[in-house]
This record gives C-alpha cells, sequence and structure tokens, in this order.
C-alpha cells in the first residue's frame, strides 16, 4: 500500500491521470466527428474506414496528450504543463499535494493505478483467448475434402490472392473463421460442408476469403489492442461496434457482387447462427456483426441510412432543382429537343436488359446493372454475367449462352402473334426458360362444340426445382396466334374427352391439373406454419406458393416452391406438408391432382 501511495505522488501517475480526463472529452469530438460522417456515408467501405481513422485519431490523440504532459523531471513539470493546457487544471495536477488544491488534483493521480490494473485484466483477457484461437489449430481438426480445398483455391484464384489459404474443419470451431494472416486458415466446423448446399457453401467460403483479402486479421489486432488500452471510453466500444458491423457488410458485398444471389447467401448465414452455440468470437467470423441487419440489408440494399439521410436528400433535391431550372431558362428549347432526341434512341444495353436476359436476370443483378454510368462497366457486368452460367468454365464456348439465344431465335421464329414479337409471348416465355417441351399437344383447329379456340398443352418431365410431370396449357381465344397461359390447361383435354364420349365411360386420367381457388374449397385440415424467430425478428412477411400434388387420400406431395421469401420457405413447407385436402373425382374415381397452394405470413396475425 505504502508502495502505491509513493507511485501516486510521483509526477507520471500525475500525467497519466490527466490524460486520461483529457481523453474524454478528445473521445466525444471525435465520436461526433463520426456520426456525422456515418449519417452521410452510404458504403460500408467508407464508413469502415471512418470508423478506422476515427479509431486511430483516438489512439494518437491519447499519446500526443500523455507526451506533452509528461515531464521531464519533478522541476520542470509546472513549466511544460503550462505551455500545453489552461492553468487551472496543470497547476492543480502540479500542486497535488499542496493543502491549497485539496480537489481535483488530489484525486487525478489515483486514476492512473486503476487504469494500469484495467489494461492489464483486458491485454490478458485478448491473450487467453489467442490462446485459445492457437489450440484450435492443433486439437480436434482434419483436412477439408478434396473437393472444397480445389474449389477454395478457385475463389482465391478469383480474389486475386497470392498467400495459399488452408481449409481445415474442425470439432470446436463453432462458426466459420479466419485465423491468423501471414499463413492464414479458414475453420469450418465438422459436418457444415456437407451440411450446407455447395452454393451457400461458396457463399460462406467467398466471406472468409474476403476478410484476407482486406486485411482484416491485422486490424482486428489494432482493433483490440485499442480496446484494451482506452477500455474505460464508451465512445471506442462504439466505434469498436462500428468497425466490425462495418468490416461483414464490406465482406457480405464482395460474395454478393461475386455470386449474384443476396437471397441464397442469407438463408446460409441463417443457418451458420442456427448452428452456433454462442456469440464468442475469437476470430473473425461470417457471423461477426448483428445478422438481422445484414440480412435485411442483402435482401433490401436500398434502405436508408441514417436518420440524416432525408435531411441531405431534401437539400441534394432543392439544389438539383435550382440548377434545372436556371438551366431551362438559359435555354429551354435547346433540353426539350435534347430530351425528345434522347427519348426517342433505344441502347443496346436496354435492349440487352429489357429483352435478351429479361427472364433469366434476377432483381440484384438488375439494380445492380442500372446503377452503372459507364459503357465500360457495363460491357464488363455483361461478360461477368454470362461467366456466373457458363456450365464449363475455362473453355471457349459458353454452352448456356448458346442454348439461350438459340431458344429466343426459335420462339421469335415460331411463336410471333400478329402484333407480338415470339419472345415476348406466353409460349415464348416458357420455351425461353425452361426449354423444349418433352411432349406436345397440339390442336390448332380448337375442339369439341363447348371450346373452338385453338389450344396447346405442354409436359415437362421434370423440371429443376419445381418439380415431375408439369403441364403448361395454352389457349388463342382471339384467333391471334398468341396462345396465353391458361391457370386450368386441362380444361382442353376435358372437352376433347367428353367430344369423343359415346355410351361408355373413358378411364381416368393418372393426374389433372385444377386450379388453386377450386382446390381450397376442398381443404379439409389445414396446419398454420409456426413464424420463424428470425424472420419475425426482421420484420419479414408475405405469402409463400408452391406447385403441389394432392394424392388420391388427399395427402400433400412433390412440394416444389413457385415464389417466396427465402426465410419463410422452410417453415411454410413444414406446415403444407400436413394439408388434407378432400379427394377429387373423376368419372366418379380418385386422381390425382396438380395445383397450388399458398401459405401466408402475416407479423399482425401472429
Amino acid at each position: 500500500m505504502r508502495l502505491l501511495e509513493t507511485w501516486v505522488q510521483t509526477p507520471l501517475a500525475g500525467a497519466i491521470g490527466w490524460t486520461l480526463l483529457h481523453s474524454l472529452w478528445e473521445g466525444a469530438i471525435l465520436s461526433a466527428a463520426l456520426a456525422a460522417a456515418l449519417a452521410a456515408l452510404r458504403s460500408p467501405r467508407a464508413r469502415y474506414a471512418a470508423a478506422c481513422v476515427a479509431m486511430l485519431l483516438m489512439l494518437g490523440g491519447f499519446g500526443l496528450t500523455l507526451i506533452r504532459v509528461m515531464p521531464d523531471g519533478v522541476d520542470s513539470l509546472r513549466t511544460e504543463r503550462t505551455l500545453v493546457f489552461p492553468a487551472r487544471n496543470v497547476r492543480a495536477g502540479v500542486d497535488a499535494s499542496s493543502p491549497s488544491n485539496p480537489g481535483l488534483a488530489a484525486v487525478v493521480p489515483w486514476l492512473a493505478p486503476f487504469w494500469v490494473a484495467g489494461v492489464w485484466m483486458f491485454y490478458l483477457g485478448h491473450v487467453a483467448g489467442w490462446i485459445s484461437v492457437c489450440r484450435l489449430r492443433r486439437r480436434g481438426v482434419c483436412c477439408a475434402p478434396e473437393r472444397w480445398q480445389k474449389e477454395l483455391a478457385r475463389l482465391s484464384a478469383r480474389l486475386r490472392l497470392s498467400r495459399p489459404v488452408l481449409l481445415l474443419e474442425s470439432c470446436l470451431a463453432e462458426a466459420p473463421t479466419v485465423v491468423g494472416h501471414f499463413r492464414p486458415f479458414i475453420l469450418m466446423p465438422v459436418g457444415l460442408l456437407a451440411g450446407l448446399p455447395a452454393g451457400q457453401i461458396e457463399a460462406i467460403l467467398l466471406h472468409e476469403l474476403a476478410h484476407i483479402r482486406r486485411y482484416d486479421y491485422l486490424v482486428n489486432v489494432f482493433q483490440r489492442s485499442v480496446e484494451g488500452l482506452l477500455f474505460y471510453h464508451p465512445a471506442v466500444w462504439w466505434m469498436s461496434r462500428v468497425i466490425r458491423a462495418e468490416r461483414e457488410n464490406c465482406c457480405d458485398d464482395v460474395v454478393v457482387a461475386m455470386s449474384g444471389n443476396p437471397h441464397e447467401y442469407a438463408v446460409a448465414l441463417t443457418a451458420l447462427e442456427q448452428n452456433r452455440c454462442s456469440s464468442r468470437e475469437p476470430a473473425v467470423a461470417a457471423t461477426g456483426g448483428s445478422l438481422v441487419k445484414r440480412i435485411r440489408r442483402l435482401l433490401y440494399p436500398q434502405g436508408t441510412s441514417g436518420a440524416w439521410t432525408p435531411l441531405f436528400a431534401a437539400i441534394i433535391l432543392m439544389a438539383n432543382a435550382a440548377v434545372a431550372l436556371v438551366a431551362w431558362q438559359a435555354a429551354p428549347q435547346q433540353s426539350i429537343a435534347t430530351a425528345q432526341s434522347q427519348a426517342g434512341q433505344t441502347s443496346p444495353y436496354d435492349k440487352w436488359l429489357n429483352q435478351d436476359v429479361v427472364y433469366i436476370i434476377d432483381d440484384k443483378e438488375r439494380a445492380a446493372f442500372k446503377a452503372l454510368t459507364a459503357d465500360e462497366e457495363r460491357e464488363n457486368f455483361i461478360v461477368q454475367f454470362w461467366l456466373r452460367r457458363d456450365p464449363t468454365p475455362g473453355t471457349p464456348e459458353n454452352e448456356f449462352k448458346e442454348e439461350h439465344y438459340r431458344r429466343i431465335a426459335y420462339a421469335n421464329e415460331r411463336f410471333a402473334a400478329i402484333d407480338l414479337p415470339g419472345w415476348k409471348t406466353d409460349r415464348g416465355r416458357i420455351y425461353i426458360i425452361f426449354g423444349p417441351p418433352d411432349e406436345i399437344e397440339s390442336h390448332p383447329s380448337g375442339g369439341g362444340q363447348d371450346r373452338q379456340a385453338p389450344f396447346e398443352e405442354w409436359l415437362y418431365h421434370h423440371i429443376e426445382g419445381v418439380g415431375d410431370n408439369i403441364i403448361f396449357g395454352f389457349t388463342d381465344p382471339l384467333l391471334s396466334r398468341e396462345y396465353r397461359l391458361t391457370l386450368n390447361p386441362l380444361l382442353a383435354m376435358t372437352a376433347v374427352r367428353q367430344s369423343l364420349q359415346s355410351s361408355e365411360r373413358q378411364a381416368a386420367p393418372d393426374r389433372i391439373r385444377i386450379g388453386t381457388q377450386l382446390q381450397e374449397k376442398n381443404l379439409l385440415t389445414k396446419v398454420d406454419p409456426i413464424y420463424p424467430p428470425l424472420a419475425r425478428q426482421a420484420r419479414i412477411q408475405g405469402v409463400v406458393r408452391f406447385t403441389v400434388v394432392i394424392g388420391k387420400d388427399g395427402r400433400v406431395s412433390n412440394i416444389a416452391l413457385v415464389s417466396g421469401h427465402p426465410l419463410l420457405v422452410a417453415a411454410a413447407r413444414d406446415a403444407l406438408s400436413q394439408w388434407v385436402y378432400r379427394p377429387t373425382l373423376l368419372n366418379g374415381e380418385p386422381v390425382e391432382v396438380i395445383s397450388e397452394a399458398s401459405v401466408n405470413f402475416a407479423l399482425g396475425e401472429q
């Protein structure tokens, strides 16, 4: 105790105490500046850089303050402090032992031992965490399958990573984690590589490789060092949270940019969170940051970036309006002529987006393409678009692209209507998306007394992700050669059968299609879905639609997704599998039915 009192009375303890006090207002100023920057910035990379700079400045301010108040000797302490800070603060620190200054100056030196003890505690905790991470590499690990080692090497090449990265499966890791920088390796929980679809595994590996590519491990070491040194300051922990959140957002953007499928990546993140048992993250992990916010940002990327965004938007709108008004007054005729000229032109990029790939491009890719401003960027986007769909990358031919344009040419040649190109018709759309059908039943002259309109039925034995024995029916009620997709295509078959019937009864077909509304009347048992907790927390609601086969006993099978939010699909499928319908009879015999079923999720009703 006497040793502690002796040390507290030294000039060094006083200098540390005053440095800690001054760091409070310094951190407050930096926090305000960072908050203003975050309100104005939308890019995760810019927000991440701003938070890192703020933390670096806070560390620099602490060190500079300590150097300036640090005395060269006991006799020079008063002179040096007087040159740096106001006299009332510094002189009080110098005269701490004087009975005339018994206030704050007597307490300030005692801050130093508490600060030193806190720094030791935090750094010891960081060392323990580092030791546990090192143990992860040596205990309970095995090399990942050769297939994923090669896939990791391919993804590393796409990210232009020069350092080799090792992929290991660990019995102790709870989430995919990157450890190390100079010799990095990725730890995957045992069973994860076999338990998730290949596309989701690739997205997770891309996320971890993005951490390595961005040197996030070194930044994480710096971040933890500052946290230990300035543990007492709330601004440091807030800056640290911002850095972690924006770091994950930056890596998420890399994954989405390279894979082009934010929905599948969001499902992968959800699976990781459900697989994780605790939130402890000793290294850079894929589950860092707020999972709900990350998923909402992936699925709804056009959200506002902060509370000040409407104000900035209003200012920008007013400025644009003023500039437009001045320009209109200066040269109104020229502006109108230019606008009319531009309106009459069709860009080849617009044709590519709205005609060539209109049925196969997803919403994320469409939004990204529309955001491009330079033709060079658009050309590069188109090249990458086809490369992502090439079934044999590395070969000069792109079979997917060639087949796609062949389907467009065939649709324009065979399915064109009187005033509509073939690719815009329903038959053209189905042909372009799913390819040639396995069987076609065509009646260009119509059939039966009750139905004179021409009709066709297309049968696909199997459609990936949809189901088996899918039938599309088309009719041409206006005789314009524009065959329109019908909700109940087997009505045509029923009419043909009725026209062919005489006194004997026709044999019942194996399977028929029934409209959704008609089939809903036959529903006997409806089981409500269990709302997924993560979807509820993210305020996600909507309708999930499926194509189903209802058996002769009324049970549901062959459930194929049509549309719906990824976080709601599993719960909807589980509920739908328990529904029971009244068996459908045809000529007195039960038959299987193809229909659609919808499961609704509404937050107001849960």
